[in-house]
């Protein structure tokens, strides 16, 4: 590759950002497709197409390389601006975080992740520390910002209601079922019934509301 012979030529050059680039890509599209313990440097050099000393000069294992991979392009879900309304706001960040989910294998991503747990853990608390809390950030601040505004109610348990909108995302795949169109919308929606401050209102009212009821014929 060109990268390389100039880097032959040139020993003490800048790394080239497009072979960065590329054996990132190429180390999590195999860690995706096959795995940790499948996947090798050889395997990225060759999927990258550079050399495996432009490999080795960058990363000296595979552990180095599948942690610079993972944190690669990771932070992409796109934040909804602070006007947006709370509800809308929440199916916006839904759809992303499903987007990456299921779009780009990241079931398969996570899938492999945990199978490394225990013999290399510091892939899942990466995952955990740049994926999971981003996202889990991400719609906290969202609902902590509908509180602020008077839409989210005061008392709202917002941990729980987010563990529940990320965790329906896993239930759903692990279903194996074709998910609906409008189901992040259902998700946002059953949540909403529980947090927002009008639904919440409403039902007051309706509780404080007299019930009119029609007297029995007389017999």
């Amino acid at each position: 590759p060109q990268a390389d012979e100039a880097g032959r030529r040139s020993p003490g050059r800048p790394r080239s950002r497009n072979a960065d680039e590329a054996i990132l890509d190429a180390a999590l599209k195999l860690l995706t497709e096959q795995g940790y313990a499948r996947m090798s440097l050889e395997g990225i050099a060759a999927a990258a197409a550079v050399s495996r000393p432009t490999l080795y000069r960058r990363w000296s294992s595979k552990a180095d390389v599948a942690m610079a991979a993972l944190a690669h392009r990771i932070d992409v879900e796109e934040i909804p601006t602070p006007t947006t309304p709370t509800r809308d706001a929440l199916a916006s960040v839904m759809r992303n975080i499903a987007a990456r989910l299921f779009r780009d294998n990241g079931m398969n991503l996570l899938g492999t992740l945990l199978a490394e747990e225990t013999q290399t853990p510091e892939l899942i608390r990466l995952f955990r520390d740049r994926v999971f809390r981003r996202r889990f950030e991400m719609l906290r601040g969202v609902l902590e910002r509908g509180r602020e505004h008077g839409e989210v109610r005061a008392d709202a348990d917002l941990e729980t209601t987010v563990h529940m909108m990320i965790g329906a995302m896993y239930a759903q795949y692990m279903s194996g079922r074709r998910p609906p169109r409008d189901w992040l919308e259902r998700i946002v929606q059953a949540v909403w019934r529980g947090v927002g401050e009008a639904e919440t209102a409403n039902r007051k009212r309706a509780r404080l509301t007299p019930t009119r009821c029609s007297a029995a014929p007389a017999r």
